[in-house]
């Protein structure tokens, strides 16, 4: 009898009423770009200060950390305990996805540097370049499919990654920020865009911030604009993330 793969999703951020709605939430939408049928899947709402047991962790596979509206480089108590956690996950070689949030908190720990992205906030869809180099790490999650020489990918955040920590290696730039994805050694994958979200997301959210007051009109409808032609690469994301993390390329 095969046994039985077991993931964690720790949470970052809170589930909007729209994407309650429309999606279950938050775990609904991660699964459905990273879960295969048999494989057990836990959510913990880290934002909100519930974390596994350390006795737990060992019996996991592998584990996701998601975005979030909080910054990665703050001291509240619950991003202080995800740091000592994840320290933890580092130890024992455990798979680690970061996104957005969970990249930058992965740069933290390992000793590098993140802070306010140096060209300003980003928000929209847009398209990152592979680095030189990145093709043999790629090599391993793409198998014998063509490795792309850039993506698309849905962006939303205000800080970023200033300093890489020692061993990480750069897997993708963009015209505004130096690191979009890194790796550390086998267990670690990070990915500053957001591989999960879709049109319909990102438009809510646009909407969310502009009604808030957070970014202007213009902002707003620039952002919306970087989507009228093009999607984000999807597939292509969900081969990257999965393979990754389960060490496969059975994407049944």
């Amino acid at each position: 009898m095969v046994e039985q793969k077991r993931y964690a999703l720790f949470l970052a951020t809170p589930d909007s009423e729209f994407v309650k709605k429309s999606y279950g939430g938050y775990f609904d939408v991660f699964k459905s770009i990273l879960a295969d049928a048999g494989e057990h899947w836990d959510a913990f709402r880290v934002v909100a200060g519930e974390f596994p047991d350390e006795k737990d962790l060992e019996t996991y596979d592998g584990f996701v950390i998601s975005g979030s509206s909080h910054d990665a480089f703050a001291d509240d108590d619950w991003i202080l305990e995800l740091c000592s956690l994840v320290q933890k996950l580092d130890h024992m070689k455990k798979k680690v996805l970061g996104i957005c949030f969970g990249h930058q908190i992965i740069c933290r720990i390992r000793g590098g540097k993140v802070g306010r992205a140096r060209k300003g906030p980003e928000l929209g869809l847009r398209n990152i370049t592979i680095a030189k180099g990145a093709d043999e790490k790629l090599g391993e999650y793409f198998g014998d499919d063509e490795i792309p020489t850039s993506l698309n990918i849905i962006k939303c955040h205000q800080d970023e990654v200033l300093e890489l920590p020692e061993s990480a290696k750069v897997i993708a730039y963009s015209d505004r920020y130096d690191v979009e994805m890194f790796s550390i050694e086998d267990h670690f994958f990070c990915i500053q865009g957001h591989p999960e979200y879709n049109r319909e997301i990102v438009f809510e959210i646009i909407d969310r911030v502009l009604g808030f007051g957070y970014i202007k009109q213009e902002f707003a409808d620039a952002a919306k604009a970087t989507m009228d032609k093009t999607e984000p690469d999807r597939e292509l994301w969900k081969i990257l993330c999965k393979n990754f993390l389960k060490g496969r390329r059975d994407l049944a």
